[in-house]
């Protein structure tokens, strides 16, 4: 059985892509997304080996709390751990009862696990590991169907339902804060283009009409990414996707910008973390808050919406500058693109974080929170902690009482004295965006 306990609104590819490396060798394969499905107890009591995806912090806090009682209704299984945040969380996923414990390209280890545990053998010492794999198209049969996962929004009542994929794994960039560097370490790994596209077309045939292409940033290799939106859109020409780049990535590559939009891209998400200088210097993020406008007044041009995504709350963060930051937004005509949780969102420190490798960080790094898989952090101003903790909430409230994006942005700004918006914010109709916001 392999289990997932959330990945942002999508049908999980870490489930499906095992699951065809597993079928094929023979196995039996149960598929279960708990975060849109119930768990299938029958099938977990008979299951010898449970696999848990953990591609990010969030699933990784969800699986360790039903750890226990998965332990206590499968104890004949063999409990493996596998993705991104395994890797980075073994040491407390392995006290938690876990056993093997799996990260990088883990579709040929977690085979070979399985057919160890089949043969009645020990299994095979895990380590990270970083093969370029034979990949198979995945197998989505056992999963919920899309239309019960996270929609793209297009105005005026109309929405289409999404799909997921991902063309590639890993990057080639060593951003500080990111957790995909202390398991990939500057590395990515593409998959096959037939084999993408033939994801694609089965999930068009369960009724996507726009798919979502997960890759951690979809220009590391600008080549394979073309060659994958230009099959997509011959095969499929009404259909739109969205993508993830870096503000980098997208002025060093401006010139290919144009056939994304031909090709059918309706959405760019891109970490823009800060508009400090500072700040990004600190992250290594590869942009100054100067490439970020720039990267907006390109897009804009060409018609590309722009989905950014901050960590509002640093070490560094102070009132001034979270005010600042709500302003800029404000200035830009952000306010209806930006999905009020990046205003909550607080800096994740796990181990092996390159920001440990900073020298001040002796000035703010406290010690490691089992529970929270992350650092304690102290802000150098107390009262951002006030803040920190104000902002979630007003985010929370608003979400929960269904307050539009510029309504929520206007609580949050008021609780640094307020900034009024320009009137020429983009009309939320005329925004796409995806209806379960991208969270960590």
């Amino acid at each position: 059985m392999l289990i997932s306990t959330y990945e942002m609104g999508r049908q999980p590819f870490g489930l499906a892509s095992p699951a065809a490396w597993l079928g094929r060798e023979g196995f039996e394969v149960v598929v279960a997304d708990i975060s849109r499905a119930p768990l299938p107890a029958a099938a977990l009591a008979e299951a010898g080996l449970v696999g848990l995806f953990l591609p990010m912090h969030t699933a990784t806090r969800l699986a360790l709390r039903m750890l226990p009682g998965l332990r206590a209704a499968a104890p004949q299984a063999h409990f493996c751990a596998y993705g991104l945040y395994a890797a980075i969380n073994r040491e407390r996923l392995l006290a938690a009862g876990v056993e093997t414990v799996l990260g990088g390209e883990f579709e040929a280890e977690l085979t070979e696990l399985a057919r160890a545990l089949r043969a009645g053998n020990p299994p095979p010492q895990a380590a990270v590991s970083l093969p370029r794999l034979a990949w198979q198209v995945p197998a989505r049969g056992g999963l919920p169907p899309l239309e019960r996962y996270a929609r793209l929004q297009l105005g005026g009542g109309v929405s289409r339902v999404v799909g997921y994929t991902e063309a590639s794994r890993g990057c080639k960039h060593r951003c500080r804060h990111c957790p995909i560097v202390p398991v990939y370490e500057g590395q990515f790994r593409v998959v096959a283009p037939e084999v993408v596209l033939a994801d694609i077309r089965q999930q068009v045939e369960a009724g996507a009409e726009h798919i979502t292409l997960g890759d951690p940033d979809f220009f590391n290799g600008p080549t394979h990414a073309l060659r994958v939106v230009e099959g997509l859109h011959r095969e499929f020409p009404a259909l739109s996707y969205d993508v993830t780049i870096k503000v980098e990535h997208l002025l060093r590559q401006r010139g290919l910008l144009p056939q994304l939009r031909a090709t059918g891209c309706a959405l760019i998400t891109t970490a823009v973390e800060s508009f400090d200088d500072a700040v990004l210097a600190r992250l290594e993020k590869g942009h100054t808050a100067a490439d970020i406008f720039a990267a907006l007044e390109l897009t804009r041009g060409l018609g590309l919406a722009l989905n950014p995504t901050f960590v509002a709350f640093t070490p560094w963060t102070t009132v001034a500058s979270f005010a600042a930051m709500c302003g800029a937004i404000a200035e830009h005509g952000l306010v209806e693109t930006v999905a009020p949780v990046q205003y909550g969102i607080r800096l994740l420190i796990p181990r092996g974080s390159r920001l440990l490798e900073l020298e001040e960080a002796a000035g703010w790094l406290g010690e490691f929170d089992e529970e929270a898989l992350s650092f304690r952090w102290r802000a150098a101003e107390p009262e951002v902690e006030v803040l920190c903790r104000r902002a979630q909430a007003t985010v929370a409230r608003g979400s929960t009482e269904r307050r539009g994006r510029a309504e929520i942005f206007n609580e949050v700004a008021g609780l640094v004295g307020g900034v009024r918006m320009p009137g020429g914010a983009a009309p939320r109709a005329t925004v796409p965006y995806l209806d379960e916001p991208w969270f960590c």
